[in-house]
């Protein structure tokens, strides 16, 4: 292969069997390895991440995002989404489609008892407010290209300000 095609390659290929995971764990409910295959590519609106979530555990809150679409793509196991209020049974193949809005609160949960893999596929519209159903929270979030300059999580209602606070 040539430097450019190398170098190409580099910044246009991921292969989601070859990268290194990332552990990550939180009692009770959490329990993943993932790796985020979109980052030091060339890509600029989308984002990809390779997850495997081990029996009876999630990857994240139940949440919804304001401007992020996401697609999930099932390749091995079974499990839950839980979307809208609704619980909906999941397995290898299928792919999910989650529109950015209040309507589509969402996130998978694996209730088998072996692990399941899906790719994580979202728009990375910036900026971006996430809302977390369960938890009655927010988090707002804005940067460029990837960075997070700002970034901002509280509870919806508690300590909201009236917009001239402290201003002259």
């Amino acid at each position: 292969m040539t430097d450019r095609a190398q170098a190409l390659a580099a910044q246009l290929i991921r292969n989601f069997h070859e990268v290194e995971l990332t552990a990550f764990k939180r009692e009770p409910l959490y329990e993943s390895r993932f790796a985020r295959l979109a980052r030091g590519t060339a890509a600029r609106k989308l984002g990809a991440s390779y997850d495997i979530v081990e029996p009876g555990k999630t990857t994240c809150p139940y949440h919804l995002h304001h401007a992020q679409e996401e697609m999930f793509i099932v390749l091995e196991g079974a499990g839950t989404l839980r979307v809208a209020g609704e619980r909906l049974p999941i397995k290898a193949g299928d792919v999910i489609f989650i529109p950015a809005g209040p309507e589509y609160p969402h996130h998978i949960i694996n209730t088998s008892d072996a692990p399941i893999k899906y790719l994580s596929i979202s728009t990375m519209e910036q900026p971006e407010i996430c809302v977390y159903p369960d938890s009655n929270k927010f988090m707002a979030e804005a940067g460029i290209g990837g960075d997070r300059p700002f970034e901002a999580l509280r509870k919806v209602g508690e300590g909201d300000l009236d917009y001239w606070h402290d201003e002259p």
